[in-house]
């Protein structure tokens, strides 16, 4: 019979370091697992949340139900041709483990995604990305489990509905199923390799690395991320808080009339990116402080828990963020991480 654990703390399960606590846990190891637990009473009657590394989640209360943990192992070989892998990754692995395994076997495309925290099951769910590379780039498909029924389900990538920081998994099939296992194609030859996004070109060249390749590429994105992201082992954080937000080519050029120096990225329907980490420093918030939580000092985008702050405080934090930011630039943030109230 699976063991189902009570008044667990989820301190250690999340990176803000968030002191609360799940009134029902359990951690599933193999799908035979998953089984039982939906056979049990507290399943049947209690909410359930589905936490991989607690890397892109805010508790700001004791969770009042079960928490279902996943820890599905296991990188298997699917299939291989002159120039790609095909590797199916159980969603329990971690996400800088596997770019780590990718890396030092040459397959290449997810290398700008190095240490990104969280596990295999949540990247599709966010569609993770950094420095121009998105993961459902390389997704071929993602196998699921659906918690009403049990039944399994494969999706391609087209019916992901993959966007900007998005998915199905996170709109309307949002908590509906668990995601057991992840299959990527990656490329053994000729690999695309993306330096031109960010700092990755200069720390290369700092490297004095005149020929990139996806090892080289992962370790100046490792550097970049240690550099300029406070470690949560240290302070409490789940990486940027807040999705870059998107207008209207005619709202940025009213901006860049009254800030020349905005910084902006190109995106289809004549749309423009505006990164929100400079749209929170431009209003002071960098490196400010209120009592236990506050803005990094070196990327506004990391909101830090500095040791005893609790959810609360956090959310209220990023409230007053936006506000400002709304005020002054008359832009909409909206947060990256998932907010459980």
């Amino acid at each position: 019979m699976v063991k189902i654990e009570e008044n667990k703390s989820l301190k250690p399960l999340n990176t803000f370091g968030i002191d609360v606590k799940a009134a029902h846990f359990i951690t599933i190891s193999s799908l035979d697992q998953l089984e039982e637990l939906f056979q049990t009473d507290v399943y049947r009657n209690e909410k359930h949340l589905i936490l991989g590394g607690g890397s892109n989640v805010l508790f700001t209360n004791d969770f009042d139900g079960l928490i279902i943990k996943t820890a599905l192992k296991g990188i298997e070989i699917i299939n291989k041709t002159e120039e790609t892998i095909t590797i199916k990754v159980g969603a329990g692995e971690s996400w800088h483990d596997v770019v780590m395994h990718c890396v030092q076997n040459n397959w290449g495309g997810i290398e700008n995604l190095s240490l990104i925290p969280g596990t295999m099951g949540a990247a599709p769910i966010q569609n993770i990305g950094a420095y121009g590379v998105e993961i459902k780039n390389v997704i071929e498909e993602v196998a699921a489990i659906e918690l009403a029924n049990g039944a399994q389900k494969i999706f391609n990538n087209a019916e992901c509905c993959f966007g900007y920081r998005e998915s199905v998994f996170k709109s309307e099939l949002r908590e509906k199923y668990f995601i057991s296992s992840v299959t990527l194609t990656l490329s053994t030859k000729r690999h695309q390799l993306n330096v031109s996004y960010g700092a990755i070109n200069d720390t290369l060249k700092q490297m004095n690395i005149t020929t990139p390749t996806i090892q080289s590429v992962s370790k100046a994105v490792v550097h970049i991320r240690e550099s300029k992201l406070p470690d949560p082992r240290v302070h409490g954080n789940a990486g940027s808080f807040f999705k870059n937000p998107t207008i209207t080519k005619n709202h940025f050029e009213l901006l860049q009339k009254i800030n020349p120096t905005i910084p902006s990225y190109a995106t289809v329907n004549q749309e423009v990116k505006v990164p929100a980490g400079w749209l929170i420093e431009q209003c002071g918030w960098k490196g400010k402080k209120i009592n236990n939580v506050g803005v990094h000092l070196q990327q506004a985008l990391v909101l830090v828990n500095y040791g005893n702050g609790n959810g609360a405080e956090i959310l209220a934090l990023s409230e007053k963020i936006c506000a400002s930011v709304k005020e002054k630039f008359d832009i909409t943030l909206t947060p990256e991480v998932n907010i459980i109230t």
